[in-house]
């Protein structure tokens, strides 16, 4: 292309060295237009900030959120299969878990009883550390997913990320890996990439929060304790819930919740009810 042109330029008749010359002043344009669109797009989202984007678009719709759950098998025959525990944690982040989480397997229960009182921990997390078992296989393995689950829920109370290993120096490299890469949403402000948590990431992280408190529960599990810790709102909670495919039902007489009966049970049995489409949906359709 280059040498075409040079040869233009030397011997070219005047009507190609006209065409070469407004071709020339059209790729100059095109730049400046690109460069001008990119900056344009750049001052728009540093003027909107980050709270826009924090609300992108994990909206109501149960469709926008099913693409943000783990991967659902729904021929499974288990329900332990339907949302497997290596999409939640690869064998290599399981393995890695095993440092940190020896302080919930050495817990003493005067331990757990400070850390309650201190609220070091969620409160999903603090409840089940009273009922570790004492079969040391079982007990490692338990800890090591409450481990994971309240860093998660640690995490999505973080907004904008701006430390490479925002959990601490305790938290394993490729957990934290994990986290950055599998939990933020990349975004452009005042001129620099930064990392976010946004509406769909915390939609994300509560999804793979409940799929794991399912493995630790015997897959049926209090929802409101996870909606509290999460601090999220009921609706939200139940709808991510309803699109995991959970059977949702009041929790009564459970240990500790006999003043407040109103309390969410999400249950993962099979056969999984059929996704129902909500009713905003079905207007979109019409719409398009």
């Amino acid at each position: 292309f280059a040498q075409m042109d040079l040869c233009i330029e030397a011997f070219g008749t005047s009507k190609q060295k006209r065409a070469l010359s407004s071709r020339r002043m059209n790729a100059v344009g095109n730049d400046i237009l690109s460069t001008a669109v990119t900056k344009a797009a750049a001052n728009i989202i540093d003027a909107k900030g980050v709270t826009a984007l924090i609300q992108d678009v994990a909206q109501d719709d149960v469709q926008n959120i099913s693409t943000f759950l783990p991967p659902c098998n729904e021929d499974a025959e288990k329900p332990e299969n339907v949302y497997k525990f290596e999409d939640i944690l690869s064998p290599a982040e399981y393995e890695a878990l095993q440092v940190p989480a020896v302080v919930f397997v050495n817990i003493t229960p005067e331990e757990a009883t400070k850390k309650t009182e201190d609220k070091s921990h969620c409160s999903f997390v603090l409840e089940e550390l009273k009922f570790l078992p004492a079969d040391e296989k079982s007990r490692d393995h338990k800890a090591r997913c409450l481990w994971f689950l309240d860093t998660l829920i640690k995490f999505s109370y973080l907004k904008v990320i701006k430390k490479k290993h925002p959990m601490g120096p305790e938290c394993p490299h490729i957990i934290s890996r994990k986290l950055m890469k599998n939990f933020t949403s990349l975004t452009y402000n005042n001129g620099s990439v930064q990392n976010l948590i946004s509406a769909s990431m915390k939609v994300k992280i509560t999804a793979y929060v409940i799929a794991l408190a399912l493995h630790i529960n015997n897959f049926q599990t209090d929802l409101t304790i996870l909606q509290n810790d999460m601090k999220l709102s009921e609706s939200r909670m139940m709808d991510i819930a309803k699109a995991m495919r959970l059977k949702v039902s009041k929790a009564k007489g459970l240990p500790g919740l006999e003043n407040d009966q109103n309390h969410k049970l999400g249950t993962l049995s099979l056969p999984l009810p059929v996704q129902k489409a909500s009713g905003n949906q079905r207007k979109r359709k019409k719409m398009n």
